[in-house]
């Protein structure tokens, strides 16, 4: 009598380390989404509705909060002003760093060593802390200007604001990019040089092409950095061109001494809102981005 040995089938339930993986994400996905519908759905809520219970849901849509912030407490010029600045920074840095970054990656020339640990080093520089000598120089540029621009220029001026995140943000763009155009084989550059294509033209239509990922991450990356950021457009626009998080903190200040908390969360809606939409145009090619950091074959 002959015995069949019939193989074992694996067991498909999932081990113990993938459910706590998944509890882990469940829970900081729920950490990060409950906070963001907490405070949508108290913008939408009437002032009498805050003396009761925090998790109540509104009564109805009370869109007059948003009319409140976006006309009465000047959210929507801050908003236009920080879409300007985010903007204007984004295409400076993008036009530094791209062909910097390029030429970095692909040729040799004096001082190219130099160069390189001067980025590294500026990576290191956390620009809040040298707002005030950017502040106190700019100042300096207003004086020296002050016969020609009685009204100065460097300061409370967005596009120098703009000017001060591109600069500051530099290094990062370009040890990012530059770090990306090596992993990619040189053969499409060659097959492009032997067409007759021209070093500008291999960059912009064969090399920048390939490398969007990592193009798409950095501008997320600034992005973030651009909008979000307070302590360098509190002291560089201090007159009413303010941007948007500073506009935040004034209406914070406001409405706490009004109690009117319903104007207060629409606020924080104007500013959550665009970094939510960016991020879910652009998600897919961020975790490209991210996940070719390697040297492809």
């Amino acid at each position: 009598m002959t015995t069949v040995n019939v193989p074992r089938t694996r067991d498909r339930r999932p081990g113990t380390g993938r459910v706590l993986t998944y509890v882990v994400v469940i829970a900081i996905a729920l950490a990060i989404a409950v906070p963001i519908a907490w405070v949508l759905l108290a913008s939408f809520k009437r002032k009498s509705e805050f003396y009761g219970s925090p998790w109540a849901l509104p009564s109805g849509l009370h869109v007059q909060n948003y009319v409140d912030a976006f006309v009465t407490a000047r959210m929507g010029q801050y908003f236009l002003t920080s879409v300007l600045v985010t903007l204007l920074g984004l295409a400076l840095v993008l036009a530094v760093s791209v062909p910097a970054a390029y030429v970095i990656a692909r040729y040799e020339f004096r001082g190219r060593g130099v160069v390189e640990v001067a980025l590294l080093a500026g990576l290191f520089v956390n620009v809040n802390y040298i707002v005030v000598p950017i502040f106190l120089m700019l100042v300096g540029w207003d004086r020296a200007l002050a016969d020609a621009l009685p009204g100065g220029f460097f300061i409370d001026n967005p596009g120098v604001l703009s000017l001060v995140y591109a600069a500051t943000s530099i290094p990062f763009t370009i040890y990012l990019l530059a770090a990306y155009f090596r992993s990619i084989p040189t053969d499409y550059e060659e097959a492009a040089a032997l067409d007759g294509a021209s070093r500008f033209r291999i960059m912009t239509r064969v090399m920048l092409p390939m490398a969007r990922p990592a193009v798409t991450t950095v501008v997320l990356f600034n992005f973030l950095a651009y909008w979000n950021d307070f302590i360098i457009a509190l002291t560089l626009l201090p007159g009413d061109g303010k941007t948007l998080q500073v506009g935040l903190l004034n209406l914070m200040t406001a409405q706490k001494a009004a109690a009117d908390y319903g104007r207060l969360y629409a606020g924080m809606v104007l500013v959550i809102v665009p970094v939510l939409i960016v991020y879910a145009l652009i998600q897919r090619r961020l975790i490209e981005g991210m996940a070719s950091g390697g040297v492809k074959g």
